[in-house]
This record gives C-alpha cells, structure tokens and sequence, in this order.
C-alpha cells in the first residue's frame, strides 16, 4: 500500500466473537485484531450474570406472591406498594436479561451493529414501568390518608425482614462490573434500594405497633414512592439520552478530541462523533486532518489504543486526510 493510500485509511474495532477478529487480523493488521477482541470483552460485560439474573428474578417472584398475599389479607398498603414495586423490579431484571441476550447476537446483512441497542431499550423501558407505577402508589397512599386502615404491625415487619434480605441478596449478585453496564448498575441499584425501603417498611410497622399510628402506613408507602423516582430518575434520564445517539456521562467530547488533536501530525479533529451502541459499548468516528500524512497501521494502532485506555472507547474508526472534504456535522 502507498504512503498516500494509507493515509486515507482508518482503522476499526468493532465487537465481533473471536474469530472474527482472528480473520480481521488478515483483513485488517494485527492492530486491529487485538481492538475488535477488546471490544468483544466489554460488549458482553454482562454475559457472566445469566445465572445472577435467574436466581434474581426466581427469588424476587417468590418474595414478591408473600408479600402481596401477606399485605392482601391484612389490608397493609405498604406491603402491597413494596410488593408492586419488587414486581416492577422482576419485569426490570427480565428486560435487562432480555437486552443483554439480545445484544449478543450477531451483527448481519440488515443489523450492521446487532442487537446492542436493546439493552438501552430494556433500561429505558424498566425506568418507565417503575415511574408510572410509583406515580400510581402515591396516589392511592394519598387517598388512604383520609381513611386510615389498621395493619397488623408484627407481620408487615416479619414481611419486610424478609424483603431486606432477599433484595440484599439480589443486590450481592449484581455488584460486580455494576460500573460497566447500566443494565447491571440499574440491577444492583433497584434492588439495593429495595432492601433500603424494606427496612424502612419494618421501621414504619414497630412504630405502628409501638405507637398505634395508623397513618404511619400510608405514609411509608409515601416515602417508598419517593425513594424509587428519585434513584429511577437517572436511569429514565441516562437510558434516553443514550437512545437518541448521546455521548455517555463518563465521556468528555471535548477531552477527546483534545486526545486527538494532540496525536504527531494530528493539525485538528474533524466530524467527530461518540455514542453508546449498547450499554457497555460506546463507539468512535473520526476524521484527523494530517497535512503531511503519516497515519501507517502503527499511528492509528496506537491512536486506537490511547481512546480505549483512557476513555474505554473500543468500536474505533478513524481516517486520515490531508484536507477536510466532508462538511461533517456542526456542534454547538
């Protein structure tokens, strides 16, 4: 290949099974081979928690028929709110199990980038479900204020002390890689702030035993519904940013280009764009405006390499040109 036919190349890393890199190593350079098995690592961060989200979902709709059984018969609002929202949290580790499925299936001829995007979907979907529902609980506790209903107190608390442990134990399942995949932080998140509200449901039942406030289980219901929105809301936010094609949170547009702008022979960044194609795999394409070339296989290797150490970018695209001839997109 010329001096000037490389210097319109780029290099990619995208997020193929093994083999595919092995025969992208013949295709592309070796570079390139070791980018696409990065890629495939951190695509399926969540492949290992199959057996997290079985086990998960199986105990959660366990605890979840007690309890609406328990809060049925005894009349108690706050153990049917808590058991609409762990039912809420099974749908939640469903979609996310189903997302993560869905994201490893191979890319084709009409799914250039797979399936991926499902999982944003699936989070997107879960911080939906949970915000209607909560909606829904707040408005019943409100109405069963003016006409309080007594519960007995030593049940809702036996009840609840089941919860904390069966969502603590969730939680535990889901605590690793919790940071590389928003279907799994949303996971750990739900269910650990699930084990947080059950202990304040035991809470709200001694003192109703203590005490005899009637009020005190509506008003737990109330305090539930607001816990789940406010740790709800950054997943809603985050999972629709990340569908409508937004640079992920962790990820600063301008230090990257800066990244870029700063590599030998680099004169500026042009048509540069970021974005998440899944929940643990965030994409790059770049043009690096280089006057005087130089961008050989080991410059865009190690271009590559510097945005996966730093930025966790691995689905990388480059191309070097002597002069901008695209009019790429403007930025505010």
């Amino acid at each position: 290949m010329s001096a000037d036919e490389r210097d319109q190349a780029g290099t990619a890393a995208a997020p193929h099974a093994a083999e595919d890199a092995h025969r992208d190593a013949h295709r592309h350079g070796r570079g390139q081979a070791h980018a696409h098995a990065h890629g495939h690592a951190r695509a399926h961060a969540a492949e290992g928690f199959d057996r997290a989200f079985a086990i998960g979902i199986g105990l959660n709709l366990a605890y979840v028929a007690l309890e609406a059984g328990v809060g049925w018969r005894v009349g108690s609002l706050a153990l049917l709110a808590d058991a609409g929202h762990n039912l809420g949290d099974v749908a939640g580790l469903v979609l996310a199990w189903g997302g993560a499925l869905a994201g490893r299936l191979r890319p084709d001829a009409r799914h250039t980038y797979g399936w991926q995007r499902a999982s944003i979907l699936a989070a997107f979907v879960n911080a939906l479900l949970l915000l209607f529902a909560m909606g829904a609980l707040a408005w019943e506790a409100v109405q069963r204020l003016g006409e309080p209903v007594a519960v007995p107190g030593a049940t809702v608390m036996a009840v609840a002390a089941l919860g904390i442990a069966v969502n603590a134990g969730t939680a535990l399942l889901f605590m690793r890689r919790r940071h590389q995949d928003l279907n799994i932080r949303g996971a750990f998140l739900h269910m650990a702030a699930d084990a947080l509200v059950s202990a304040g449901v035991v809470v709200a039942g001694a003192l109703t035993l203590a005490l005899g406030w009637l009020w005190l289980d509506p008003v737990a219901s109330l305090v539930i519904a607001v816990v789940i929105v406010v740790g709800t809301w950054g997943l809603f936010r985050q999972s629709l940013h990340l569908l409508f094609d937004g640079v992920p949170d962790d990820i600063a547009l301008p230090e990257v280009e800066s990244e870029l702008a700063a590599l030998p022979g680099v004169a500026r960044v042009h048509d540069l764009h970021v974005w998440a194609m899944g929940t643990a795999q965030v994409a790059l394409t770049a043009h690096l405006v280089m006057p005087e070339g130089g961008a050989d296989d080991d410059f865009l290797r190690a271009a590559g390499q510097r945005l996966r150490d730093r930025f966790g970018i691995a689905h990388v695209t480059l191309q070097a040109v002597r002069e901008p001839f695209a009019a790429g997109c403007a930025r505010r």
